[in-house]
């Protein structure tokens, strides 16, 4: 008898499995700020709209006001014109019909956002950010079409405890000629809450109100504010960044109608402002002073600049094109094809891929003495593999098209596609191992749709390589992937196929060398025995598949997929029974299923809390910690050399890594000796933060292994992490 040890059928439920997993996670993600086509832009962090005010119509003369409306998911902010110790204002760039002119942002009052030791300024909730629009008299919207297009490019970085460089496109249609009202209560209020000038100012300067520079100290006066005031402790937000020290404590005091302050100068002051804009705050209005100031100023700190990766990020963001600090040179075109197909033939080492290519293996023996049908199985699984590779290619580039931040392996960062692999392994496990044979109760004509394609049944083996192999990054692939990010489409699309004919390649080649095949046993016995012994290296798949699933969605998410993966394999056992025992063992275990799903489902996809960069087992990595984007660059700029370990529960390359390089002790004693900070970036899960930064790297999946030192260029790493390579790194430090 000989035996397949996969079906056609099976494979067929993989595609349906995985394809309705990924399009049911992923049509759920919001689109990113650099692909809106509209007036709305929504990001996992805000939701910005454009939006206008004009209620006499666009007209000279006639008030016009657009604002771009900003709603925070909790605990995210954006920044004021002065953001304070960090961050970065808010920046608009308008694109307007002849005849309209926008002037500057009126900023709303804002609020103090302490973060440890420093003290920002900025927006959390909802803002709205209106801009006055001048209409000349020369406006002509006849030209126009009785309508007025407006187009905004505002860039905007977002921060929790961590920061996120963001951007929109907007465009915006408002009638010329009849009124826009829609928004006037959002305008009024954000109008309302602009600060008003203190009274018997003139453009906010009064002569008796000053800011005298005593010292290391600001001493400042200010009349002219409401009588409701006097008495009140006022908050102070300076309109100048880096003239005092945000987060130090201050005094305040009253004398009579005079508000008097004592403010410590920052001790990197880089500004020296004359007059000193103020905004003075109470009850959650404000009164904004111009003083004038009194005394020299001390001579001012360098410039104050942002790290080097948020630069890079926000020019990234504004040229639509990942930056790169990678000190290695460019590739080109010929070199990203040469690698991807050097790393797709490494693929087949990789530990993942090994149950699949067993199952080739068998499927070669099978065909062993019919040449012919050797060559077309090896055809038909290099099609497979290629035709899979461009379509995951494809799907990541358009998904990146449309805004999404997202890198290879990005289909195992959705729990539910975790899930469905998980199920179709262990489905594919059981018919190994004898468990049932999908022709014992499915219908003739479809059980012997195998023995009636075998060319389609070693295309879809293919389809299948591809899918436990596409979370693996093997050497020489990570260039060549991050490359695919700055080519146009047919020659970003031409690597993938190179990385999926490198794959292929030993198969292709087998098919066609007829020593192969004489080499290869003849078909017997001892094939049964092999089909029931690669059920486990499938159960062992299913093993990894649910400690990743413990990873996105904690112990109460993996304890629920084994509970639905243990009902499963009972539906697939009472279905291949006979007679009597099947009518009612068949009804009962799919209700019970379906009961299980109904019940456990919803904890298979909720997202966990982000796992610990310092969960790793063993003592000698209890010194990771997670990282964060500007962290290593603040480690460096304070003289400490940082190691990054980009890496996610799915790769198992990242864990191979991680249990021996990175785990040895003589490794952990090098990183002592020379006090390296470990950071360790997890991507199990979708992180646009982290995949920004592959992408600064050049690299859009991990492993990526990092070594940043004072005064030198990064030093990126191979996939595959060797200690010796890694000791000399650190020993030349």
């Amino acid at each position: 008898m000989h035996y397949r040890p996969t079906s056609l059928l099976a494979k067929a439920i993989f595609l349906i499995a995985v394809m309705l997993a990924g399009a049911g996670s992923w049509a759920q993600l919001p689109a990113k700020g650099g692909a809106a086509t509209s007036a709305v832009v929504t990001t996992p962090h805000v939701r910005a709209e454009l939006i206008a005010h004009a209620p006499q119509g666009v007209e000279p003369g006639q008030p016009l006001w657009m604002g771009l409306q900003i709603t925070h998911q909790p605990e995210w902010h954006t920044y004021w014109k002065n953001p304070g110790d960090s961050g970065l204002p808010i920046e608009m760039a308008w694109t307007l019909p002849a005849g309209l002119d926008a002037g500057e942002i009126a900023w709303p009052l804002p609020k103090k956002i302490p973060i440890g030791t420093l003290a920002n300024y900025g927006y959390e909730g909802a803002v709205l950010l209106p801009v006055p629009v001048t209409v000349a008299s020369t406006f002509a919207p006849k030209a126009l079409s009785n309508d007025a297009t407006v187009r905004l490019r505002a860039t905007w970085l977002v921060c929790r405890k961590e920061c996120i460089p963001e951007e929109g496109d907007f465009t915006l249609t408002i009638p010329a000629r009849s009124t826009t009202a829609m928004h006037g209560a959002a305008f009024d209020a954000a109008l309302a809450a602009q600060p008003r000038q203190v009274m018997g100012s003139v453009q906010g300067v009064r002569p008796d109100s000053n800011a005298r520079i005593e010292g290391n100290t600001l001493q400042l006066s200010v009349q002219g504010l409401p009588v409701e005031l006097r008495g009140k402790t006022l908050e102070l937000f300076p309109e100048t960044p880096e003239v005092i020290e945000n987060a130090a404590a201050w005094t305040q005091a009253w004398k009579g109608a005079v508000w008097t302050a004592e403010v410590p100068l920052a001790a990197q002051r880089s500004n020296s402002p004359d007059p000193m804009p103020v905004v003075l705050a109470a009850d959650g209005q404000g009164y904004r002073a111009e003083l004038k100031v009194l005394g020299a100023w001390p001579t001012v700190a360098a410039a104050a600049t942002v790290s080097p990766a948020l630069e890079a990020a926000l020019k990234a963001n504004a040229a639509g094109v990942p930056a790169s600090t990678s000190s290695a040179p460019p590739l080109t075109l010929l070199a990203a094809l040469l690698g991807a197909l050097l790393g797709g033939l490494i693929l087949n080492l990789m530990p993942c891929v090994f149950p699949v290519l067993a199952i080739k293996v068998v499927g070669f023996a099978q065909h062993a003495q019919d040449r012919r049908a050797h060559r077309l199985s090896g055809i038909a699984y290099t099609a497979g593999v290629v035709l899979s590779f461009v379509a995951l290619g494809a799907l990541m580039l358009a998904l990146r098209a449309a805004g999404e931040a997202i890198g290879w392996g990005f289909q195992l960062q959705s729990p539910a596609v975790v899930a469905g692999l998980a199920a179709l392994f262990t489905l594919i496990a059981l018919n190994l191992a004898g468990v049932f044979e999908f022709g014992h109760f499915l219908p003739s004509s479809v059980a012997s749709l195998q023995a009636r394609h075998p060319v389609a049944d070693s295309f879809l083996t293919g389809v299948l390589a591809v899918a436990v192999a596409s979370p693996c990054t093997a050497p020489f692939m990570g260039a060549s992937l991050g490359l695919t990010a700055t080519l146009p489409g047919p020659q970003a699309l031409a690597v993938f196929a190179a990385l999926g004919l490198g794959l292929a390649l030993p198969y292709l080649a087998a098919a066609f060398v007829p020593a192969v095949a004489r080499a290869l046993p003849r078909p017997g016995a001892w094939m049964d025995t092999l089909r029931k012994f690669m059920a486990f290296p499938m159960l062992a798949t299913v093993v990894w598949l649910v400690w990743v699933l413990g990873q996105q969605s904690g112990i109460d998410g993996a304890g629920a997929l084994l509970i639905l993966l243990v009902a499963l394999g009972m539906v697939a056992w009472a279905l291949s029974l006979a007679g009597s025992a099947r009518r009612f063992m068949a009804p009962v275990s799919i209700l019970a299923l379906a009961l299980l799903a109904w019940t456990f489902a919803p904890h298979v996809t909720n997202v966990a809390a982000a796992p610990s960069a310092q969960a790793s087992t063993g003592n000698a990595t209890q010194q990771w910690q997670a990282w964060t984007p500007g962290a290593a660059e603040q480690l460096v700029a304070s003289g400490r050399p940082v190691f990054v370990d980009f890496t996610a529960a799915w790769c198992v390359t990242c864990q191979y890594n991680k249990k021996t390089t990175l785990a040895d002790a003589g490794v952990q004693a090098d990183f002592t000796a020379k006090n390296v900070a470990l950071l360790r970036a997890d991507w199990t899960r979708r992180d646009p933060a982290i995949t920004a930064a592959l992408a600064q790297l050049g690299r859009s999946g991990v492993p990526v292994y990092v070594l940043h030192a004072p005064g030198k260029a990064p030093v990126v790493f191979s996939e595959i992490l060797g200690e010796a390579e890694l000791r000399a790194a650190v020993a030349a430090l």
